[in-house]
């Protein structure tokens, strides 16, 4: 086993806290768990090609992240685009939705709800609630508070997901954000390991999962494209 695998299976991964140049966009957990090559193209290469998948999860957004549409209804006010941090996690990202309610007029107790929005419908898999646990950490972390649980809210079912942040999530969380900074340090993009979720993906053209999953392939592939290369350069 690898030291790296080792690190990020430990029950409860140290992370220690980091400075705002360390700190790794809030977003990319749900991209690692999904798959860490799709991580590691869009945040270590800055690469991004979007599909009808990412424009309609876009639009979804654009309805939802308006700083500057906030609401009151009677005892919840709403609050958009909601900036996060968590030093600990060592990410920064934006909360779609933070609800605020006060128990009763004059109260000092208050109650938070966060709200997640994704297109299509609730999955089999993680990768959208480590997003979201990832997010009320940070909450709780900013506000020094508690939250058991918050919501999944999707466009294909158009209502609400409850999802409890109980202790085997915030570990799977705390695991992932340790292995993407350790990545992120060592600067070297995941091998692909291919699957399922390769056809939803907008970057499987790039990732190349079939030539790139084992690195004999890739010596293969590799010396393909160069003499290909090198017969239409003598010619």
């Amino acid at each position: 086993m690898s030291k790296l695998t080792e690190d990020t299976n430990s029950s409860h991964a140290e992370i220690l806290l980091k400075s705002e140049d360390e700190l790794l966009p809030l977003s990319g957990i749900q991209h690692f768990a999904f798959c860490e090559r799709q991580w590691g193209l869009i945040h270590i290469e800055n690469n991004w090609v979007d599909n009808v998948l990412t424009v309609e999860g876009k639009l979804l957004h654009e309805r939802v992240d308006d700083p500057f549409s906030d609401d009151t209804r009677g005892e919840i006010k709403t609050v958009k685009s909601v900036p996060l941090v968590s030093r600990k996690l060592g990410l920064y990202g934006i909360a779609d939705v933070i609800e605020i309610r006060k128990f009763y007029e004059g109260s000092e107790e208050v109650k938070y709800n966060i709200v997640e929005y994704k297109r299509g419908k609730p999955k089999t898999n993680v990768i959208d609630e480590v997003q979201l646990c990832a997010q009320a950490m940070c909450l709780e972390e900013m506000l020094k508070i508690k939250l058991d649980f918050g919501f999944m809210y999707y466009g294909e079912t158009r209502h609400r997901h409850k999802v409890l942040f109980d202790a085997s999530l915030r570990i799977k969380v705390e695991q992932l954000a340790h292995k993407m900074h350790m990545i992120f340090e060592i600067g070297e993009t995941p091998i692909p390991i291919p699957g399922k979720h390769c056809k939803s993906c907008s970057l499987v053209n790039d990732c190349l999962p079939g030539p790139m999953s084992v690195k004999g392939k890739v010596k293969a592939y590799m010396g393909k494209i160069f003499k290909e290369m090198e017969s239409e350069i003598l010619e």
